[in-house]
């Protein structure tokens, strides 16, 4: 009688390695738990995994690396230009289909540039000298900026309308514009070359070689007695321009010296024995503490700064002292007061409507002594206002307190 029974505890066919690796798998996660176990037990198991996270991270870098050099190292992906020969014959690249629009490829086209409409074309030097008329808002430094050249070129080129005076600039003057820096000037009988060279601080050949002049130097003749037509105007390139001295009040004028004041005109004041002493500081001469037209510059010879004023506003004495000039100037200042300090200082005030001081009287700081104009050389009402030594004008800004 044949026996049906099977054994299943027996292995079947094809089945007797699937027990085998189950139990290998078992016995290394049991290895591997135990290994962690003793790493965690010494404390560590947060380093290693540390650990292990940064060296993953290292060796993925490098993967990426390497990719990318095996992918750019092609053939195919060389730059153009970069001096080796084309391998084989140049493919002819298929028309585009219409409609398709190819990527753009900087490499071949270079940096790319936006297209400038406008076109910077360089000033080129002039070679004549232009003439220019005044327009209502103009200063002297705006024009000479707007040829290139110094506020003093502007003056030395048209002495006979500003007078060395910024204030003399009115609309509708027309201008002499010269080509460079210099000095233009009318030839006076009986002048030599080296006299008017030196004077102006250059060589006889600077003017005589200059092309404007139309001098030739063979025709020139002695330089103590020139071949130059008395009357000619002529270009002195780089001529140190000095500013005319009757422009300005002079220097110096003291209650003991007041009598270079005279040439001012008829405000000019007899001399004073003692008198009130100022303090050494000044105050403001003007309730506005702004300035409202010209600052103090020594490139346009403006000696003093314009403060803001109504008409009639009070001008007070910036300190005290004696009064040694009270009355009309002659050149440009209109009304003016000058006041003696007695400490080494001098201050003056210009184009007045009214006086209320005379000469020889004691002021003290901050009395009124007058009002704001708009007399001599002046646009609009304003104070001209200057501190002066025996020797120098200097800058009010310096001496005054903060606004």
């Amino acid at each position: 009688m044949q026996n049906n029974f099977k054994d299943e505890s027996r292995p079947r066919k094809g089945d007797t390695e699937e027990p085998n690796e189950t139990s290998k798998r078992k016995e290394r996660q049991n290895r591997t738990s135990g290994w962690m176990q003793s790493l965690l037990q010494m404390g560590l198991g947060e380093s290693f995994l540390r650990a292990a996270t940064n060296i993953f991270s290292v060796l993925a870098i490098a993967v990426v690396i390497w990719l990318a050099q095996a992918y750019f190292l092609q053939p195919g992906s060389k730059v153009r230009g970069s001096g080796e020969p084309p391998q084989g014959p140049t493919p002819i690249a298929a028309a585009p289909e219409p409609g398709f629009s190819a990527p753009l490829d900087i490499s071949s086209i270079g940096i790319l540039r936006l297209t400038d409409p406008h076109t910077n074309v360089p000033s080129r030097p002039r070679q004549e000298i232009e003439k220019y008329t005044v327009q209502a808002g103009d200063t002297v430094i705006g024009i000479a900026d707007k040829y290139g050249l110094q506020p003093k070129t502007i003056f030395a080129a048209n002495y006979y309308i500003l007078l060395d005076d910024p204030h003399n600039l009115q609309p509708g003057q027309e201008l002499n514009i010269l080509p460079v820096d210099g000095v233009y000037r009318e030839w006076q009988a009986g002048e030599g070359l080296n006299g008017v060279a030196g004077f102006y601080g250059v060589k006889p050949e600077d003017i005589i070689d200059y092309p404007l002049n139309h001098l030739d130097p063979s025709t020139i003749g002695d330089y103590a007695h020139p071949n130059i037509k008395p009357g000619t105007w002529i270009i002195v390139p780089g001529g140190n321009y000095q500013y005319h001295a009757p422009g300005q009040v002079p220097l110096g004028i003291t209650r003991t010296n007041p009598a270079s004041a005279q040439v001012g005109g008829p405000g000019a004041c007899p001399a004073v024995n003692g008198g009130a002493v100022g303090y050494g500081t000044f105050v403001y001469p003007t309730p506005k503490h702004v300035l409202s037209g010209f600052d103090y510059s020594t490139k346009t010879n403006h000696l003093g700064i314009d403060l803001m004023g109504n008409l009639g506003d009070p001008v007070y004495a910036a300190d005290g002292g004696v009064v040694v000039y009270a009355g009309w100037n002659n050149y440009g200042y209109g009304n003016m007061i000058m006041i003696d300090h007695g400490t080494g200082f001098q201050t003056l005030y210009g184009h007045l409507s009214a006086i209320f001081v005379n000469c020889g009287d004691n002021v003290t700081q901050g009395q009124t002594i007058g009002s704001v104009g708009s007399t001599g050389h002046s646009s609009g009402p304003h104070l001209h206002f200057e501190v002066r030594t025996a020797s120098n004008v200097i800058d009010p800004w310096d001496v005054l307190p903060a606004p």
